[in-house]
């Protein structure tokens, strides 16, 4: 969909239509003014978050934002970046977010591709790479040949691009209160009278909706640890010495805090709460071994947000769709019920069609309990001389290797490639003589790769493009 505005569709219902005009305030605002709310370092009451959002309307409003507008937010997780989103959404704008983690080159081109009016950034580049969050002051600029909102939506986001170019994927106001109501039938999810320490990235489905949003609506203050090391992650969760505490990421936060050796004991933690990828055989048990805790998880898309969950882990590697989500699978595709497909400008039926979004993962539904088991990767799906190879099991199969902390399994050039992180002293013979006893010899990987890290996205997702994985190798 290279070349595709937003902004060049045929004019639909304006942006927020399918939500109460007071949406923001009611849902994400409202609470007593001395109530906590947020922590970035230091607490922020309610009544604070208030009054930065009413000074960012101020703002946007002198470049120019108007109801039915549009604007992208290039901001990193920080008071800013959360003021200037609401404050959009109270000027009943339509908003794209921008990872500020992006090139100066990939801005160019999402700014190219969705035409904002008003691009809101920051003076200053943040520089340290493991900062959980910054004090930046946003900046907004008009830009003259932005264009107004010519879709419903209130929020687009762009896909991970683990797999391939990033999608634009667009949701009303009315969706994501559909979906903050599906987190607050969840009971052991966190609510009133609990914290939320985040790791998720806020402009990513999970930490914008599952983590801020979430929280706000629900009362249950948001921590970000100032660092993004173990050691950061453990003294915000320890900081808690009232309420329970949930802490939010992807698998790669979990398998980082399973590695610490001696963990502190942390009372108030209740849970931890994963999503994004495939948990490693062997992590779940390693997490609650080391923290007495379950690891939880839960399985959703940028296109819907939450579809189904596990947060107490006693059903892995299942999950409960949440209430109100029609799922099927048709050749192995598991395919979900929308109303609409979430891709405005792109007519692809391979990507929804007839009131089903194709999820292009592979999936098993319990007839009996409802329960879904997500497999994996359609895509992962290959043939070698005519057999059919999972690349999920062979992936799974070396994460759970002594001495492999991390695997990336590919198919490339009629080849299987698999990419390792390996402790160190890991020795390859060894690898390859477990493997040959796990796997048949057509499942085995031509070529393996040892790294002393696997790439990933901005997002934490492992990257799984070929050509990325052959460059970190050399």
């Amino acid at each position: 969909m290279t070349g595709i505005s937003l902004s060049a569709l045929s004019p639909v219902s304006p942006p927020h239509a399918d939500a109460p005009d007071d949406w923001v305030d009611r849902l994400l605002l409202a609470g007593p003014g001395d109530e906590e709310c947020l922590r970035f370092g230091t607490p922020v009451e309610r009544d604070a978050l208030r009054a930065l959002v009413a000074e960012q309307v101020e703002r946007l409003a002198a470049a120019g934002l108007a109801p039915g507008g549009t604007a992208a937010l290039r901001l990193p997780p920080s008071l800013g970046f959360i003021a200037a989103l609401l404050a959009c959404w109270q000027l009943r704008a339509h908003v794209a977010l921008l990872d500020h983690r992006l090139t100066e080159h990939e801005i160019g081109l999402a700014v190219g591709r969705l035409a904002p009016q008003v691009l809101v950034g920051s003076e200053h580049r943040t520089s340290a790479a493991l900062r959980g969050f910054s004090e930046v002051e946003p900046v907004a600029v008009r830009r003259p040949d932005g264009r107004p909102a010519a879709t419903g939506h209130a929020l687009v986001q762009l896909s991970s691009g683990s797999t391939g170019p990033a999608k634009v994927i667009a949701r009303t106001a009315g969706d994501l209160v559909r979906e903050l109501a599906c987190y607050r039938r969840l009971a052991e999810f966190p609510g009133e009278g609990e914290r939320v320490v985040l790791l998720s990235s806020v402009v990513h489905v999970l930490g914008l909706v599952g983590g801020l949003l979430n929280s706000l609506h629900a009362r249950a203050p948001l921590t970000v640890p100032e660092r993004m090391t173990a050691a950061g992650i453990l003294a915000a969760v320890d900081a808690e010495r009232e309420r329970p505490v949930t802490v939010i990421g992807v698998p790669f936060h979990a398998e980082l805090l399973a590695g610490v050796v001696s963990p502190p004991p942390l009372p108030r933690l209740r849970r931890m709460v994963v999503a994004g990828e495939l948990l490693r055989p062997g992590l779940p048990a390693a997490f609650t071994a080391a923290y007495g805790v379950p690891l939880g998880s839960m399985y959703g898309m940028t296109e819907l947000g939450v579809i189904a969950t596990d947060p107490s882990g006693r059903l892995h590697p299942a999950k409960q769709p949440v209430d109100g989500m029609e799922l099927r699978v048709v050749d192995g595709e598991l395919q979900l019920r929308t109303a609409a497909s979430p891709y405005p400008g792109l007519d692809d039926p391979t990507r929804w069609s007839d009131g089903w979004l194709h999820t292009r993962d592979a999936a098993v539904l319990d007839p009996d309990t409802g329960l879904v088991t997500v497999l994996g990767r359609r895509d992962s799906q290959v043939s070698i001389g005519g057999l059919k190879v999972d690349l999920t099991e062979v992936e799974q199969t070396l994460a759970a290797l002594p001495g492999i902390r991390e695997a990336v399994v590919v198919f490339d050039e009629g080849a299987i490639e698999a990419y390792l992180a390996a402790e160190d002293g890991t020795e390859r013979a060894l690898v390859q003589d477990l493997l040959a006893r796990q796997l048949a010899a057509y499942k085995r990987p031509r070529r393996l790769a040892f790294l002393p890290q696997l790439p990933r996205t901005a997002t934490g997702k492992l990257l799984r493009d070929p050509a990325a994985l052959r460059a970190a190798a050399r």
